[in-house]
């Protein structure tokens, strides 16, 4: 893992970005033609680690389904109004076997982009898909005991969840990948973790990929628990991450791994051997917009939240322009993003944009540049950088009421952050679209022995305060809505 407590990430779509560059260049891009200068702004942005979503070999199958459902094509043409045939791809979901695509130049190019992030002490994070392959994957012709044979009843009465797999040696009904709660993706083939060959197989595929990167993102990854799988199938299966886990560090000792999780599951995984887990709870706390139970969630132990990937948006979700109001997207991104944690940002997210895009398609819509945001993440992101954030100690600060029968402070939410050489940073949020006032508090050693000066590294603002006044009564705070402050606090 990266050598800092609290490291960034940032998710490149990767196969829209060689689009855009083909479209510069006026030839086919591949990962080599990734500007040197683009990988140094990322660095100088503070990054740890970059993820390159889609990387991998995907199928004609998988292409063919996407481009012949209705259901996502509408989706596909919502987002590009002049869509074209050769804008869906496939997901980068569906595939076929862990190699680089050729068309991004193969492994090759990947093992090159891999030592120019070294260079810059970035680390390089790839998908890796548990759960299911595409339909053209090779062990559909090779191991068919790989997945979930069904007979033709299954095909009749379920036909949204089983297909027939033509094949030479004969045809063959098979499950499609699916959760308990939804559908099959009719692109895909489910995976039997019930088989231990299977299983022991999946093992070598990490093993493979964890010599071309320095981590992996697992996609929807409890779906792989031997409870959801029984849950879902009616197969028992034993224990798939522990084993996994253990043999790829065995090679590979620093090797990440981090969960995309869902349903309360994420203590689960971390338990049995994930680095991190997605925080959608976090995530849907601050959309809902109430800031009680966004602090609450803050009252985890930080053996919990700093293993907590934090986001507001990524190619599952929405984008967070879209879904986030003017003002309370900043509130939220700063809550989110000065917690504990793994930092997790999208392509797209500092710009404002606001159209999800598939990871079926290959093209981004043109967006307009949201200059507001681009400033404020340019702010959010040199913040980050500073020391105390990455390997600080970080506490949830108590509130209370400015006077009697006034309830707003509850919308307070603040943290401070305590580094070497003295270092504190107050974070300061009104997680509400109304007027707060309240009293927050602060409790370290030798505050009531100095005037302090609070510089909030947002705005530039100043304010002063003696300590004794601080330690008796706290900081009043009378603010409007989605208010936030940064205050680094300097003795005067």
């Amino acid at each position: 893992m990266s050598g800092t407590l609290y490291p960034s990430l940032y998710q490149v779509n990767t196969r829209v970005w060689m689009t855009d560059l083909s479209l510069k260049l006026g030839r086919p891009a591949t990962l080599d033609d990734i500007p040197d200068a683009e990988l140094d702004k990322l660095a100088d942005s503070g990054f740890d680690w970059i993820w390159f979503l889609s990387v991998w070999q995907t199928g004609k199958a998988g292409q063919r389904v996407s481009r012949q459902n209705p259901e996502w094509r509408k989706e596909f043409q919502e987002t590009l109004p002049d869509l074209e045939e050769e804008d869906i791809a496939g997901s980068g979901f569906a595939i076929t076997r862990y190699t680089v695509s050729e068309q991004l130049g193969g492994d090759a190019a990947l093992s090159r982009l891999r030592k120019r992030l070294r260079d810059r002490g970035l680390k390089l994070m790839l998908d890796f898909v548990p759960n299911h392959t595409a339909m053209d994957h090779e062990w559909v012709d090779d191991h068919t005991d790989f997945y979930i044979r069904a007979g033709l009843l299954n095909l009749e009465n379920e036909p949204q969840n089983y297909t027939r797999i033509r094949r030479e040696e004969g045809d063959v009904i098979l499950a499609h990948g699916r959760d308990p709660f939804f559908p099959g993706w009719p692109d895909t083939l489910q995976l039997n973790y019930g088989n231990p060959n299977l299983q022991e197989a999946m093992i070598g595929e990490l093993i493979k990929i964890a010599g071309q990167c320095d981590g992996v993102r697992c996609d929807m990854a409890m779906l792989v628990l031997p409870d959801v799988f029984e849950r879902t199938w009616n197969i028992r299966c034993r224990l798939f991450w522990p084993e996994a886990t253990r043999r790829v560090r065995e090679a590979n000792p620093t090797f990440c791994f981090m969960a995309e999780v869902y349903w309360d599951l994420e203590w689960t995984l971390l338990q049995q051997g994930f680095d991190y887990a997605y925080d959608k709870r976090l995530y849907d706390r601050l959309k809902e917009g109430h800031a009680k139970p966004v602090r609450e969630h803050f009252f985890a132990g930080l053996d919990y939240q700093g293993k907590m990937a934090r986001f507001l948006e990524n190619h599952d979700e929405p984008r967070a322009a879209a879904t986030f109001p003017a003002g309370m997207h900043e509130a939220a991104a700063i809550l989110t993003f000065l917690s504990p944690g793994l930092r997790f940002f999208h392509q797209g997210q500092f710009r404002g944009r606001k159209k999800r895009i598939s990871p079926h398609l290959v093209r981004e819509p043109h967006e307009s540049l949201n200059e507001v945001l681009e400033r404020f993440y340019a702010k959010l992101l040199d913040i980050l950088c500073q020391p105390v954030f990455r390997s600080g100690n970080w506490q949830l600060l108590h509130c209370t009421p400015a006077w009697e029968d006034n309830q707003s402070y509850d919308s307070f939410v603040c943290f401070l952050w305590e580094g070497s050489s003295e270092e504190r940073i107050l974070v300061f949020v009104n997680y509400a679209g109304h007027f707060s006032q309240g009293y927050v508090h602060l409790a370290f050693d030798s505050l009531e022995h100095y005037q302090w000066c609070l510089h909030d590294l947002l705005s530039d603002s100043e304010y002063t305060y003696p300590g004794g006044e601080l330690k008796a009564k706290g900081i009043y705070f009378d603010e409007a809505p989605w208010k936030t402050y940064v205050f680094s606090l300097q003795k005067v």
